[in-house]
Protein backbone atom coordinates (compact mmCIF):
# COMPACT_ATOMS: atom_id res chain seq x y z
CA UNK A 1 0.00 0.00 0.00
CA UNK A 2 1.43 3.47 -0.68
CA UNK A 3 1.41 6.74 1.39
CA UNK A 4 -1.28 7.92 -0.40
CA UNK A 5 -3.91 5.24 -0.46
CA UNK A 6 -2.93 5.25 3.48
CA UNK A 7 -4.22 9.05 3.12
CA UNK A 8 -7.06 8.52 1.62
CA UNK A 9 -7.96 5.98 3.58
CA UNK A 10 -7.00 8.48 7.23
CA UNK A 11 -8.99 11.30 5.90
CA UNK A 12 -12.47 11.64 5.89
CA UNK A 13 -12.76 14.00 3.32
CA UNK A 14 -10.37 14.63 0.88
CA UNK A 15 -8.31 17.63 0.12
CA UNK A 16 -6.21 18.51 -3.08
CA UNK A 17 -3.55 19.67 -0.98
CA UNK A 18 -2.29 18.47 2.38
CA UNK A 19 -0.30 19.69 5.40
CA UNK A 20 1.56 16.99 7.20
CA UNK A 21 3.84 17.06 9.78
CA UNK A 22 6.81 14.54 10.41
CA UNK A 23 8.15 13.83 13.90
CA UNK A 24 9.51 10.99 15.94
CA UNK A 25 12.85 10.60 18.05
CA UNK A 26 15.72 11.73 16.32
CA UNK A 27 17.56 9.21 14.36
CA UNK A 28 14.13 7.20 13.60
CA UNK A 29 14.55 7.96 9.47
CA UNK A 30 12.65 10.94 9.40
CA UNK A 31 14.41 12.89 6.87
CA UNK A 32 15.53 10.11 4.94
CA UNK A 33 11.88 9.06 4.34
CA UNK A 34 10.91 12.97 3.52
CA UNK A 35 13.96 12.22 0.94
CA UNK A 36 12.54 9.14 -0.51
CA UNK A 37 8.68 11.10 -0.61
CA UNK A 38 10.46 13.56 -2.75
CA UNK A 39 12.15 11.59 -4.79
CA UNK A 40 15.63 12.50 -3.61
CA UNK A 41 18.99 11.19 -3.18
CA UNK A 42 19.42 9.58 0.39
CA UNK A 43 23.61 9.00 0.71
CA UNK A 44 24.38 11.57 2.73
CA UNK A 45 21.63 12.46 5.48
CA UNK A 46 22.81 14.58 8.48
CA UNK A 47 20.77 14.89 11.70
CA UNK A 48 18.09 17.51 11.52
CA UNK A 49 18.69 20.54 14.09
CA UNK A 50 15.50 22.55 13.07
CA UNK A 51 13.29 21.59 10.49
CA UNK A 52 13.00 20.84 6.85
CA UNK A 53 10.11 21.45 4.38
CA UNK A 54 9.10 19.45 0.92
CA UNK A 55 6.58 19.84 -1.25
CA UNK A 56 5.58 16.54 -3.21
CA UNK A 57 3.03 16.89 -5.87
CA UNK A 58 1.83 13.65 -6.71
CA UNK A 59 -1.20 12.16 -8.38
CA UNK A 60 -4.31 14.70 -7.40
CA UNK A 61 -2.36 15.54 -4.25
CA UNK A 62 -0.05 18.10 -3.11
CA UNK A 63 1.85 17.46 0.25
CA UNK A 64 3.46 19.38 2.03
CA UNK A 65 6.22 17.20 4.55
CA UNK A 66 7.63 19.19 7.80
CA UNK A 67 9.68 17.11 8.74
CA UNK A 68 10.99 18.64 12.20
CA UNK A 69 14.28 17.57 13.96
CA UNK A 70 13.84 14.63 16.94
CA UNK A 71 16.60 15.72 19.57
CA UNK A 72 15.45 15.84 23.14
CA UNK A 73 16.53 19.83 23.27
CA UNK A 74 14.00 20.17 20.06
CA UNK A 75 10.94 18.76 20.55
CA UNK A 76 9.82 21.10 22.87
CA UNK A 77 9.26 23.45 19.98
CA UNK A 78 7.29 20.61 18.37
CA UNK A 79 3.98 22.47 19.47
CA UNK A 80 4.87 25.16 17.09
CA UNK A 81 4.44 23.60 14.13
CA UNK A 82 0.88 21.68 15.13
CA UNK A 83 -1.28 24.40 13.49
CA UNK A 84 -3.53 23.53 10.54
CA UNK A 85 -1.73 20.04 10.50
CA UNK A 86 -4.02 17.71 8.29
CA UNK A 87 -1.86 14.23 8.94
CA UNK A 88 0.63 13.50 11.95
CA UNK A 89 3.45 11.11 10.79
CA UNK A 90 5.07 9.47 13.71
CA UNK A 91 8.32 7.50 12.79
CA UNK A 92 9.82 4.60 15.09
CA UNK A 93 13.04 3.42 14.68
CA UNK A 94 12.04 -0.14 14.90
CA UNK A 95 15.46 -1.81 15.50
CA UNK A 96 16.20 0.55 18.78
CA UNK A 97 14.10 -1.32 21.12
CA UNK A 98 15.91 0.63 24.15
CA UNK A 99 14.33 3.88 23.02
CA UNK A 100 10.81 2.34 22.80
CA UNK A 101 9.32 3.93 26.09
CA UNK A 102 10.63 7.19 25.21
CA UNK A 103 9.04 6.90 21.53
CA UNK A 104 5.92 5.55 23.29
CA UNK A 105 5.99 8.89 25.79
CA UNK A 106 6.78 11.46 23.37
CA UNK A 107 3.35 9.98 20.69
CA UNK A 108 1.05 9.92 23.87
CA UNK A 109 2.14 13.27 24.77
CA UNK A 110 0.99 14.45 21.00
CA UNK A 111 -1.87 12.69 20.99
CA UNK A 112 -2.92 14.52 24.15
CA UNK A 113 -2.20 18.19 22.18
CA UNK A 114 -5.14 20.40 21.60
CA UNK A 115 -4.22 21.35 18.40
CA UNK A 116 -3.74 17.82 17.39
CA UNK A 117 -7.17 16.80 18.32
CA UNK A 118 -8.18 14.59 15.90
CA UNK A 119 -5.81 14.19 13.14
CA UNK A 120 -5.32 11.00 11.53
CA UNK A 121 -2.29 9.20 12.79
CA UNK A 122 0.21 7.73 10.75
CA UNK A 123 3.03 5.56 12.44
CA UNK A 124 5.94 4.55 10.09
CA UNK A 125 7.66 1.79 11.80
CA UNK A 126 10.70 2.73 10.00
CA UNK A 127 14.24 0.19 10.00
CA UNK A 128 12.44 -3.14 8.97
CA UNK A 129 15.32 -4.56 6.77
CA UNK A 130 17.33 -4.39 9.84
CA UNK A 131 17.30 -8.15 11.30
CA UNK A 132 16.43 -7.22 14.91
CA UNK A 133 13.61 -4.43 13.55
CA UNK A 134 10.27 -5.06 15.91
CA UNK A 135 7.15 -5.97 13.63
CA UNK A 136 4.91 -3.58 13.56
CA UNK A 137 1.84 -5.63 15.14
CA UNK A 138 4.34 -5.86 18.10
CA UNK A 139 5.13 -1.68 18.01
CA UNK A 140 1.14 -1.51 17.90
CA UNK A 141 0.45 -3.34 20.75
CA UNK A 142 3.76 -1.83 22.50
CA UNK A 143 2.32 1.96 21.94
CA UNK A 144 -1.59 0.84 22.25
CA UNK A 145 -2.51 1.99 19.53
CA UNK A 146 -5.72 -0.20 19.56
CA UNK A 147 -6.73 2.32 22.23
CA UNK A 148 -6.72 5.40 20.16
CA UNK A 149 -10.72 6.28 19.84
CA UNK A 150 -9.80 10.06 19.00
CA UNK A 151 -8.89 9.70 15.43
CA UNK A 152 -8.17 7.27 12.64
CA UNK A 153 -4.91 5.60 13.18
CA UNK A 154 -2.92 3.34 10.52
CA UNK A 155 0.77 1.87 11.61
CA UNK A 156 3.07 0.78 8.27
CA UNK A 157 6.11 -1.29 8.20
CA UNK A 158 8.78 0.23 6.29
CA UNK A 159 12.35 1.07 5.23
CA UNK A 160 13.46 4.34 4.36
CA UNK A 161 16.90 2.92 2.94
CA UNK A 162 15.40 0.28 0.69
CA UNK A 163 11.59 2.25 0.13
CA UNK A 164 9.60 -0.52 1.21
CA UNK A 165 6.42 0.53 2.06
CA UNK A 166 6.61 4.30 2.01
CA UNK A 167 6.33 4.51 -2.23
CA UNK A 168 4.29 7.28 -3.09
CA UNK A 169 2.69 7.14 -6.47
CA UNK A 170 3.15 9.80 -8.68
Amino acid sequence: MGLLDILRKLRSTPQDELRILLLGLDNAGKTTLLKVLASEDISHITPTQGFNIKSVQSTGFKLNVWDIGGQRKIRPYWRNYFDNTDVLIYVIDSSDRKRFDETNQELSELLEEEKLHGVPLLVFANKQDLLNAAKASDITDGLSLHQIRDRPWQIQGCSAYTKEGVKVRR
